[in-house]
């Protein structure tokens, strides 16, 4: 595919390390180091695989992950002197993603907020007031998008090798695609819009098609559980036009 995507909604490497310790459910002081840079490592390759542009800064994430699961894996002998006094090799990067943390949970917090309650200081809920926790909503992050588009590939039709068939996916059929099944119904839950037996290509087109209409407002994501189903649904009017944009894809 010939086709390029820069990701806005890609906050940074540092926002994908915290997905990663999220989803493996682990402290960020204690960073399983392994486990981390090979789904890191298989994040990338799938980045490659959907022809994205991947800032610099990714890259060197990978460089630093793999620097320190070989030390992590050497034999006690070869250790350094700073290791032997009892440094922990991991430090650096764990409070470079505990400071990340604070500083996005500080954010989201004030994202939540009312206008007005930026403001003005309104008293607080009285309990029977405040929202449940079946009304919370959480956002979709890439790392989430990630998750979900690894779990629909699983269910590709297994490519035959010795064939040699050049296949034709449009990106803006897929757009089309997209659309008029949002517009169809109210929502649609992100795994149906992947049928099952599609080629590689055709769920990635689709995965990109997807991308563009988040990029653009015309799409909302959202999940009602953390690393739950996400649900889609459009986030402007059913007859609204094609950005200009895509109208030139």
């Amino acid at each position: 595919m010939s086709y390029r995507v820069k990701l806005d909604i890609f906050e940074g490497p540092l926002d994908l390390l915290l997905h990663l310790v999220k989803k493996n459910e682990v402290e960020v002081s204690d960073i399983p180091v392994a486990t981390i840079t090979d789904q890191y490592l298989a994040y990338m390759d799938l980045l490659q695989q959907l022809d994205l542009d991947v800032a610099g800064e990714y890259l060197v994430m990978a460089a630093t992950l793999l620097h320190l699961k070989s030390r992590l894996l050497l034999p006690g002998d070869d250790t350094t002197e700073e290791e032997e006094e009892g440094e922990d090799p991991r430090a650096e990067l764990v409070q470079q993603l505990l400071e990340y943390q604070r500083f996005k949970e500080a954010a989201d917090l004030l994202n939540r907020r009312d206008l007005l309650e930026r403001d003005v200081f309104a008293r607080a809920p009285l309990p029977d007031e405040s929202d449940t926790e079946s009304d919370v909503v959480y956002d979709v992050s890439f790392g989430d998008l990630l998750d979900a588009l690894q779990a629909v590939l699983k269910r590709a039709a297994p490519e035959v090798l010795h064939q040699v068939i050049l296949e034709q996916v449009s990106l803006r059929e897929q757009l089309c695609f997209v659309l008029d099944t949002l517009r169809e119904r109210t929502e649609v839950v992100f795994s149906d819009l992947f049928p099952l037996g599609a080629t590689r290509l055709q769920l990635l087109v689709t995965f990109l098609a997807i991308l563009e209409l988040v990029r653009t407002c015309m799409v909302h994501l959202r999940q009602e559980e953390a690393f739950g189903p996400i649900v889609m649904n459009l986030a402007v009017s059913a007859d609204a036009p094609l950005p200009e944009s895509l109208e030139q894809l």
